[in-house]
C-alpha cells in the first residue's frame, strides 16, 4: 500500500467539500476538480501513461479526459445514451450495462468506476464484472457513496435516514417533482460492510486500499470500525489488484 501523501491532508478534504457545495451551480468546475484529484489518487497505485482504462458509468467524460491528459487510453461505458451524448461529442463512448460489461476478459489495465455502484440493483455483480475485464496485474478502482453516510440518499439526504421511500415522498412534496435518484429503482442501499465482505471472498484480487475517498489519510482506520464506518466514511474507495 502506498505511503501517506502530503496532499492527502485536511486541506484537500476541505477543497473537495467546498467544491461539492457548488456542484449544482458549477458542475464543470466541481467534476473537473474531482477528476484531477482522482487521477492523482489512482496514480499512486498504478501509472496511467500508456495504460488502457475502462471508465464504467463514465457518462460525460470528466474522468476520461483527466486520465487521457495523464497519458492513458480511455473508453467510457454508460447505460444512458444521454449521459454519453453530453460528453461534447467525444469518441470512446460505449452504450452498455455495468452488470454485463460488453468487454472481453482481461482486456484492460485499469477498470474504474466513480459513484455508480449505488445506482445498480446488483452491485456485486457489477464489481465482479469489473474484475473480470481487468488483466492480471491490473487495477480496479471502485468508489461509491454508502447508504448510511450523510449523503447516502443523494438529493433526498438527510431524510434517507428515515427510509428511502419516505425520503423520496418528502422530496416530491417539497419540490413538486420526483427525485432524480429513485430509491429502489436507480438508488440502492450499499454498505461498507457489504463491500468488505465481498472483497474478502474474492481469491482473484489483492486489496491495495479500502479507505474513505475524500477524507484525510489518517481517517483510514475508520473503515475497520463496524457501524461507525457506515456513517463517517461518506464514500468508500476500493483499490484492488487483479491476481
Amino acid at each position: 500500500m502506498p505511503a501517506a501523501h502530503p496532499a492527502d491532508g485536511l486541506g484537500r478534504s476541505v477543497r473537495l467539500f467546498r467544491a461539492f457545495t457548488t456542484e449544482q451551480l458549477d458542475q464543470d468546475g466541481y467534476y473537473t476538480l474531482l477528476a484531477a484529484d482522482t487521477t492523482a489518487q489512482l496514480e499512486r497505485y498504478t501509472p496511467l501513461r500508456g495504460r488502457t482504462v475502462l471508465d464504467v458509468g463514465g457518462g460525460p467524460g470528466y474522468f476520461a479526459r483527466s486520465f487521457e491528459a495523464a497519458g492513458a487510453r480511455c473508453a467510457r461505458l454508460d447505460a444512458d445514451a444521454g449521459e454519453l451524448a453530453g460528453a461534447r461529442g467525444e469518441p470512446g463512448g460505449v452504450l452498455g450495462s455495468a452488470l454485463d460489461l460488453p468487454v472481453r476478459d482481461a482486456a484492460v489495465d485499469v477498470c474504474f468506476s466513480s459513484n455508480v455502484l449505488e445506482h445498480v440493483p446488483d452491485p456485486w455483480r457489477m464489481a465482479a464484472e469489473m474484475v473480470r475485464v481487468t488483466r492480471p496485474g491490473g487495477v480496479v478502482y471502485l468508489a461509491f457513496t454508502n447508504w448510511l453516510s450523510p449523503w447516502g440518499g443523494h438529493e433526498t439526504s438527510p431524510w434517507h435516514y428515515l427510509g428511502g421511500h419516505r425520503a423520496a415522498r418528502r422530496y416530491e412534496r417539497a419540490h413538486g417533482a420526483a427525485p432524480k435518484n429513485r430509491y429502489g429503482a436507480s438508488l440502492f442501499p450499499v454498505s461498507v460492510a457489504a463491500a468488505l465482505r465481498w472483497v474478502s471472498r474474492r481469491e482473484d484480487v489483492t486489496v491495495l486500499a479500502a479507505a474513505p475517498r475524500y477524507l484525510p489519510t489518517w481517517t483510514r482506520p475508520l473503515v475497520r470500525v463496524p457501524v461507525v464506518r457506515e456513517f463517517l466514511t461518506w464514500n468508500l474507495m476500493l483499490v484492488l489488484r487483479r491476481r
